[in-house]
C-alpha cells in the first residue's frame, strides 16, 4: 500500500507518493517535517534527515531518476533529484513525485514542508 504525501514549497504543492517499502513507511513516521533544502551540483536538492532511515531488504544501490525521493544513507540525506544520475551505492528509493516539480529547481535553498496528504 503506497502513502500520498505533499512537498509544500511557498504557494506551490507538490505531490508524491511514497513506496510501500521499510524505508517509505520509516520516512512517513517522520511527517510531517519541515526542512531546508540545499542544491548539490544542480542534480538534487538534499536536506539532513539526522539518520538513516530502516532499509532492510532495500537494494545496495539505485539509479535515481528526476523526480525520485531517496534517502543517501551514508549521509542520512534526503535526495530529493530534479536530473536523473547514475547508479549510487547507499542510495535508498522513498518514492516519486506525482506531477511538475519546477518548484524543487529553484536557486539557492528552498524551505519545504511535507506531510501526509489529507
Amino acid at each position: 500500500m503506497t502513502m500520498k504525501i505533499t512537498f509544500e514549497i511557498g504557494s506551490d504543492i507538490l505531490p508524491a507518493t511514497l513506496d510501500d517499502s521499510p524505508a517509505g513507511r520509516d520516512f512517513a513516521s517522520l511527517l510531517p517535517l519541515t526542512l531546508t533544502l540545499s542544491d548539490y551540483h544542480g542534480i538534487e536538492k538534499v536536506a539532513d534527515l539526522g539518520r538513516r532511515l530502516v532499509s532492510t531488504g532495500m537494494p545496495p544501490s539505485y539509479a535515481p531518476k528526476a523526480g525520485d525521493i531517496t534517502q543517501y544513507a551514508p549521509w542520512s540525506n534526503l535526495a530529493l533529484f530534479i536530473k536523473p544520475f547514475e547508479n549510487s551505492r547507499g542510495l535508498v528509493r522513498l518514492g516519486q513525485f506525482d506531477g511538475d516539480i519546477s518548484a524543487l529547481r529553484r536557486a539557492g535553498n528552498v524551505t519545504v514542508t511535507i506531510s501526509r496528504a489529507v
